[in-house]
């Protein structure tokens, strides 16, 4: 397999849409929430022209996992001072003083799954951070070995990852947070340049 990570800029949106949301179903995700507030995405016609707009900034709202030419995986990765809501959140909060980038999202195309695709779409989006001056980069992944290690998170929440897929990344625990997933604790996991 070849893959392949690019930025989802607006000459990849169509791809974006493909794995994120393939039917273009008007209420369903577009990865806005932690990019843009509610007043924000309404001054839009719609929720994907919101999405659109995000393709066209300077850091776009993520990057795409390719296997050849077919998009498979988005992950949602930008400055954390750039999702607002993370930004104001009171259950995740900073550890430090770091402008890291921050993963929001984590999502691999349906009929693909179970391939061991997060791991190259993790790395391939740090990369990407990394090349554009990250200092690091944080996930807020739940922590579903903190119960009894079978403990399966819910579909709704699985955009988050899990512990385990961020440790295969190179990533490690470096602090808590007061969110849920679940049901179950929300971590903060980062990634440094080695």
């Amino acid at each position: 397999m070849a893959f392949s990570v690019h930025p989802a800029t607006s000459e990849r949106f169509d791809d974006l849409a493909d794995v994120i949301n393939p039917n273009r179903r008007a209420t369903h995700c577009w990865c806005l929430s932690h990019r843009l507030t509610a007043k924000q995405i309404a001054a839009f016609p719609d929720r994907e022209s919101a999405a659109r707009d995000l393709a066209t900034r300077p850091n776009p709202a993520g990057v795409l996992l390719y296997d050849d030419e077919l998009p498979v995986g988005w992950c949602s990765i930008t400055p954390r001072s750039e999702n607002p809501r993370l930004s104001a959140s009171r259950l995740i909060r900073p550890i430090d003083e770091q402008d890291v980038w921050s993963i929001i999202c984590v999502v691999v195309r349906g009929g693909h799954r179970r391939r061991g695709l997060s791991t190259p779409l993790i790395d391939g989006a740090v990369e990407h951070a990394f090349a554009h001056g990250a200092p690091a980069v944080e996930a807020y992944p739940v922590d579903n070995d903190a119960a009894d290690g079978t403990s399966r998170i819910d579909t709704t929440m699985a955009f988050v990852g899990t512990r385990s897929m961020f440790e295969q990344a190179g990533f490690e625990q470096v602090g808590t947070t007061d969110a849920k997933g679940s049901g179950l604790p929300r971590i903060v996991m980062r990634r440094t340049p080695s």
